[in-house]
């Protein structure tokens, strides 16, 4: 799985430049004997200081080419 580093700058497939300040687990869903399952990422977009949180697996995972087919970008969000 690829590696998610807190304080870098990610560039998410629609455009929009993010900076991940933490990674967390999510208190509901938290499984001793499978702790990924909850691992999540907290960031912060660097135009608007919205801060999100997404799953993970979600954040490292591929663009859905199928259902966009003209991004280039081969991950959702991409370190920069």
């Amino acid at each position: 799985m690829r590696e998610v580093k807190i304080n870098s700058l990610y560039k998410h497939f629609k455009g929009h430049t993010y900076k991940v300040i933490a990674i967390g687990f999510n208190s509901e869903t938290y499984d001793e004997k499978n702790p990924l399952k909850s691992k999540m990422v907290v960031y912060q977009n660097i135009d608007t200081n919205e801060t999100w949180i997404r799953p993970y697996d979600v954040f490292v995972s591929e663009v859905d080419h199928d259902k966009y087919p003209d991004i280039k970008q081969k991950y959702r969000f991409e370190e920069i």
